[in-house]
């Protein structure tokens, strides 16, 4: 039987790497703070720093495997660490993909075109990479994102590919000098360290970018990319706690520190090992990765302290615990290998894989917290697949049992063998039938919307140029009318004054026609008046259908603030496009100064446009009450204006779950129409 774990090695090898549960303890103790992060990150706000953990266990783990490699043999085999590599993780990595694959073709059909980057960025190996291109971070608010997370493991993967060549420059030159080199790597991560800090932009970051918003961008390419998603998902950025690590693992072998003066230092070891978890306790309750922007509706605030050192204390803390844990004469080694860390740990893998997309099943929408009954049930799906995926897929791929139990134990193959070799056949043929079909289908998709906020913007956004398209398409088929025919019969002798008879004498007066009355040039009808005009965010963007229905001319974007909405008002003024009526809404997205709502109505005298109706705006941000103010001020001043509160109403309806849009049914976005008719007196309208 082929056995793909690590290459056991001599009792009397300093460098061997000994059994330490306590190292799945850790693993454990990360993974679980991932999962209630990704479920809630209310619940612990920094349990993604659980994923930092396992990069300093990873660097850890692997140098000591490569110097203990070398110690034994004298080289190190690249190609049978790779494979082991393989064959430890892109079995469980795939029947995911698999299964995932088949369950968005079947399940949920409308997300296959929004799935196509991720399935070949986790497949490759490269899905930090692609994340952060396509602008699909932790801070996105993507609907459907079910492999958001197999960032880590890209940058984990990358890391096994690059880091044993490296190593193996480092142990030609002899492991003599190996705490020397860890010097070095502890020197680079430092340098890690001060890069990042001084590359992370603080302050509020849109969600987007534009020529005229490039606040926490970097323009790549002709496409934005964002500078702290870039530093917290990028390879480069992130390879401080894999460093730590490997450093480590240049100066902390567990078998030589036995035979060594610190064999004795058990209980120092558990000091320092207890003030490594309890920073790490302290950094995953009160880190945040980003919570949302003070001065922007759909914008983020990284938090300063994770990019400016909270990631390199993170690594040191870690450090520190697995210096306790991997000493036999450490208390702590005990206590994180229990029974229950251990079976938790060694399952690591397939919990981090599974867990994720099981979440994004549930609810549908990357961002939106599980309640504590989803959170159960997404566990009580996630364990039964791990423990499935642990004991026939991971295990026996890793130790090379699938091979043992087709070949079976004879040289001629028995009647048993056979019809193992033969059920496997089928059942391998049948799912790379399913596969495939999964697989055409998912490439062959369109790419269309799933968040029913982002589905009813882009419906408004058509409908609003559709209605454009018509307008323009109107104004130039301009209505000319010809003046009435004469019913008057005549010769062309009549017609002319002064006929004469065909002796040429003149007839007289009485014998003539009357002169033709002048022809009359064509004439022009006057334009219609415009009708009325609704002007604003991406909330009167989700009530557009029911606005059209009214009668408005609607102009609305998303993301849409103060300046733009005035600018957009200016333009329409200018062009002639705005009528008796006006309704305006802005302040949705950010504060609104006093000075922009005096340029919005220098746009809008009361001789030229009698009725302007201005909403009040309704979200969770502190800005919205001082914009409320300012709006609900302006009639002081201007006597055209009319206030229609919204804030008052937003309450009493079904809005989103980010309780700010209403386009995700229930009668909001009519509420939100009936509003306007009614301040207009238009009843007839009301719905």
């Amino acid at each position: 039987m082929t056995d793909w774990s690590p290459p056991r090695t001599p009792k009397g090898q300093i460098s061997r790497v000994p059994q330490m549960p306590g190292l799945d303890g850790m693993r454990a103790l990360a993974v679980v703070a991932v999962m209630i992060y990704h479920a809630n990150n209310t619940w612990l706000h920094g349990g993604f720093l659980g994923v930092e953990v396992f990069f300093v266990i990873s660097g850890y783990l692997i140098t000591l495997l490569l110097i203990s490699e070398h110690e034994r043999s004298g080289r190190v085999d690249l190609k049978q660490f790779w494979l082991r590599r393989f064959r430890r993780l892109l079995p469980a990595l795939f029947v995911m993909l698999g299964l995932l694959t088949i369950y968005v073709v079947i399940g949920y059909s409308k997300a296959r075109g929004r799935t196509r980057g991720d399935i070949l960025g986790g497949l490759s190996y490269i899905s930090n990479w692609y994340q952060i291109w396509v602008g699909a971070g932790y801070t996105a608010r993507e609907a459907f994102a079910p492999l958001r997370h197999l960032w880590s493991l890209a940058v984990e993967e990358q890391f096994y590919l690059l880091w044993p060549l490296i190593m193996v420059l480092i142990l030609r030159r002899g492991r003599q000098r190996l705490p020397r080199v860890a010097l070095w790597l502890w020197g680079i991560v430092w340098l890690i360290t001060l890069t990042v800090a001084m590359l992370y932009v603080p302050g509020d970051i849109d969600s987007a970018c534009s020529p005229a918003q490039m606040h926490g961008y970097w323009r790549v390419a002709g496409r934005c990319v964002s500078v702290n998603d870039a530093l917290y998902l990028g390879t480069f950025s992130r390879a401080g706690g894999l460093m730590l690590g490997a450093s480590l693992a240049m100066v902390w072998r567990p078998v030589a520190i036995l035979r060594s003066s610190l064999r004795r230092r058990g209980h120092v070891l558990d000091l320092t090992g207890l003030l490594g978890l309890g920073v790490l306790g302290w950094m995953m309750w009160h880190t945040h990765l980003a919570d949302p922007a003070l001065t922007m509706l759909t914008g983020s605030r990284f938090d300063p302290w994770l990019f400016r050192g909270g990631l390199f204390l993170t690594g040191v803390s870690t450090v520190l615990v697995i210096m306790a844990v991997s000493h036999s004469g450490a208390f702590m080694g005990r206590i994180l290998g229990n029974p229950l860390f251990r079976w938790i740990g060694t399952r690591s893998y397939g919990m981090y894989l599974y867990h994720w997309p099981i979440y994004q099943i549930i609810r549908k929408e990357a961002g939106v917290p599980l309640r504590p009954w989803q959170f159960v049930t997404a566990l009580a799906i996630t364990l039964p697949i791990t423990e499935l995926s642990y004991r026939f897929v991971e295990l026996p791929i890793r130790q090379g049992r699938i091979g043992a139990w087709l070949r079976g134990h004879h040289r001629r193959p028995s009647h048993t063998v056979i019809r193992r070799r033969r059920t496997f056949a089928a059942l391998g043929l049948g799912s790379v039938m399913v596969l495939g079909f999964a697989g055409v289908s998912i490439a062959m998709a369109p790419n269309r919307c799933l968040g029913e906020v982002e589905c009813a913007s882009r419906t408004g956004e058509e409908l609003i140029a559709e209605q454009s398209d018509t307008e323009t398409a109107g104004a130039s088929d301009t209505p000319v009318v010809d003046p009435p025919a004469t019913t008057t019969s005549t010769t062309v002798a009549d017609a002319v004054p002064g006929a004469v008879d065909d002796a040429g004498h003149a007839l007289p007066a009485s014998a003539q026609a009357p002169a033709p009355e002048p022809t009359l040039p064509p004439t022009t009808l006057p334009p219609p008046p415009p009708p009325p005009v609704a002007i604003g965010e991406s909330v009167m963007l989700g009530a557009v259908p029911q606005l059209q229905a009214g009668g408005f001319t609607v102009n609305a974007a998303v993301s849409r603030n103060g300046d733009t909405v005035a600018t957009v008002v200016g333009q329409m003024r200018a062009a002639g496009e705005l009528g008796d009526t006006v309704v305006i809404q802005t302040g949705t997205n950010g504060p609104v100064s006093s000075a922009t709502y005096q340029q919005i109505m220098s746009f809008l005298p009361p001789d030229q446009v009698p009725h302007v109706l201005f909403l009040t705006v309704s979200a969770p941000r502190g800005y919205i009450a001082g914009n409320n103010e300012l709006i609900r001020a302006l009639p002081q001043t201007y006597p055209n204006v009319q206030v229609v509160d919204w804030e008052a109403t937003a309450p009493t309806v079904s809005l989103c779950g980010d309780h700010v849009h209403v386009s995700c049914g229930g009668g909001a976005a009519q509420a939100y129409a009936n509003l306007i008719f009614t301040a207009l007196g238009r009843t007839d309208l009301v719905k």
